[in-house]
C-alpha cells in the first residue's frame, strides 16, 4: 500500500511538472510556427496629391535677328557675345555699307535729275503759255495774222508741255520711292536688337559674309526678358490634364529640378494650359507651360523634372500606402474575412482583362478605387479593415472613414527574417478539429 502511494506521489509530481513546462513549451512552438509581419502605423501629418512631368527650360519668347541685305560682316560690336544682355534698338553688328552708301548717292542724284528736269519743263510751259497769249491777241487785230495751223502747233505746244510737267512729278515721286529704298538698305546693314534680353548663340564673326537672298541669314538669337522671367514647356500626359487645369484654378504651385543642380529645389506656377495635343505612339500630351523667376543656375534647354501640386491636405490622419499594396494568402486570414479576398479574386478588373467597359462602369471603378481593404494582425489571424481613402501621395493615404486609430500597426508585408517552420494552418480544417 505504501508502495503505491508512493507511485502516485510521484506520479502527481510529474504531472505537475509536466503542466509547469507544457505552458511556456506551446506558446514557444507557437510563436515558432506562426508567420510574423512587417507593419506601420496609422500617423497624422501631411498629405499632397501631385503630378510628375518632364519639360525644357526656355525663355519667354526666343527671337531670331537677321540681316536683310547681303554683304560682309564690317564690325560686331564691343561686349556682343555670348550671353550678353542687349536692349532695345541697341546696335549689334555693322555689315560693310560701301555699295549701299553709292547706290544712296546715286539715288540721290537721280532725285536732283528729275527735280531740274522739272524746272526746265516748268520754264517751257511759261514760254508756250506765253506764246499762246500772244497768239489770241493777234487774232484778235486780225484773223488774218495768224493760221489756224500756226494756232493749233502753239496751243498744243502748250498742252504737251503739261503733260511732261506731270510726267515730271511722277519721275520725280518715283526717284525718290528709290532714294527711300537705298536709305533703307542702308539702315538695314545696322543690325539692331529689337528686343530687351540675352544673347542665346551668336552665328556669325567679322569679315563673314552673310548672303540675303530666299532666306533670311540668322546672326543672333536673342532670349527676351531673360533677366524677368523663364518658362519651363512641360508635356502632361492626357490622363493627368485634368488635375493640371484644377490645380491652376486653385494656384497651386509647381516644384522641379535639373540635373546640373540636383539638390537644388526649385520652384514656379503654371501659366497656361495648352489645347494642342501631341500624340506619339498612341500617347497623347498637352504642353503646359510654368513659369518661375530668372535663376543663374537655369540655362535655355536644361532638362526638368516637374512636380505639379495637385492637392493639399495637412494634420490628416494617414494611412501608409505600403498597408494598400498589401494582399494576404488566404491561409492567412480570420475565416470570418476570407471574403474580402474571394470577392476580389471572382472579379476580374475588366480595364486589364482586356474587355471594354462602359462610361459608366468606368466612372464606377473610379469612385469605387477610394474604397480600400486594409489589414491587421489579430492572435494568428489577419483581420480586414475596410477603408475610405482622400488624398494620396507615394507614401500615404488620407484616411477619411474607417475603424482605425492613431498608432495602430497595420500589415504591410511578410517579415521572411522570421518565416514560420511550419505552414499555418488552413482556418477550415483547424475548424474541424475543433
Amino acid at each position: 500500500m505504501r508502495r503505491l502511494m508512493k507511485w502516485f506521489l510521484l506520479l502527481a509530481i510529474l504531472g505537475g511538472i509536466g503542466a509547469a513546462v507544457a505552458g511556456p513549451v506551446v506558446t514557444w512552438y507557437r510563436k515558432g510556427t506562426t508567420q510574423r509581419y512587417l507593419t506601420a502605423k496609422i500617423s497624422k501629418g501631411r498629405v499632397e496629391t501631385v503630378v510628375n512631368s518632364t519639360g525644357t527650360i526656355k525663355p519667354i519668347r526666343t527671337i531670331t535677328i537677321g540681316s536683310f541685305v547681303s554683304g560682309p560682316i564690317a564690325s560686331i560690336e564691343a561686349g556682343i557675345d555670348f550671353n550678353s544682355p542687349v536692349k532695345v534698338g541697341q546696335l549689334l553688328a555693322q555689315i560693310e555699307d560701301k555699295l549701299f552708301m553709292a547706290a544712296r548717292a546715286r539715288d540721290q542724284a537721280a532725285v536732283k535729275s528729275q527735280m531740274a528736269d522739272k524746272k526746265r519743263i516748268k520754264a517751257l510751259l511759261e514760254q508756250a503759255k506765253n506764246n499762246e497769249i500772244r497768239a489770241l491777241d493777234l487774232k484778235e487785230i486780225n484773223e488774218g495774222f495768224l493760221s489756224a495751223n500756226e494756232y493749233d502747233q502753239v496751243r498744243f505746244a502748250r498742252e504737251s508741255l503739261q503733260a511732261q510737267l506731270a510726267l515730271a512729278d511722277a519721275a520725280i515721286e518715283q526717284a525718290e520711292a528709290n532714294l527711300e529704298n537705298s536709305k533703307a538698305n542702308v539702315g538695314y546693314t545696322k543690325i539692331i536688337s529689337s528686343v530687351n534680353g540675352r544673347i542665346i548663340e551668336r552665328k556669325v564673326d567679322k569679315g563673314q559674309t552673310v548672303a540675303s537672298s530666299f532666306q533670311t541669314p540668322e546672326m543672333f538669337i536673342i532670349g527676351e526678358d531673360m533677366d524677368k522671367e523663364l518658362h519651363v514647356y512641360a508635356s502632361v500626359d492626357e490622363a493627368d490634364i485634368g488635375s493640371i487645369v484644377t490645380a491652376k484654378k486653385n494656384n497651386r504651385g509647381v516644384r522641379f529640378t535639373v540635373d546640373g543642380y540636383p539638390r537644388d529645389l526649385f520652384s514656379g506656377e503654371i501659366k497656361e494650359v495648352r489645347q494642342n495635343a501631341t500624340t506619339t505612339q498612341n500617347v497623347v500630351t498637352y504642353p503646359v507651360v510654368v513659369k518661375t523667376k530668372p535663376d543663374d543656375r537655369l540655362f535655355p534647354g536644361m532638362t526638368a523634372n516637374i512636380t505639379f501640386l495637385i492637392d493639399v491636405r495637412e494634420d490628416v490622419v494617414r494611412v501608409p500606402t505600403a498597408a494598400l499594396r498589401f494582399v494576404p494568402l488566404l491561409t492567412q486570414v480570420h475565416p470570418e474575412d476570407r471574403r474580402y479576398l474571394e470577392g476580389t479574386a471572382t472579379t476580374p478588373d475588366q480595364s486589364k482583362s482586356g474587355v471594354r467597359m462602359s462610361a459608366d462602369e468606368k466612372v464606377d471603378l473610379a469612385k469605387g478605387r477610394s474604397r480600400r481593404i486594409v489589414w491587421v494582425q489579430e492572435d494568428q489571424w489577419l483581420r480586414a479593415v475596410p477603408v475610405v481613402l482622400g488624398l494620396s501621395d507615394t507614401k500615404f493615404a488620407e484616411l477619411i472613414e474607417g475603424d482605425l486609430t492613431e498608432d495602430r500597426p497595420l500589415v504591410t508585408g511578410l517579415d521572411l527574417s522570421a518565416a514560420p517552420t511550419t505552414p499555418v494552418a488552413d482556418p477550415d480544417k483547424s475548424g474541424d478539429e475543433s
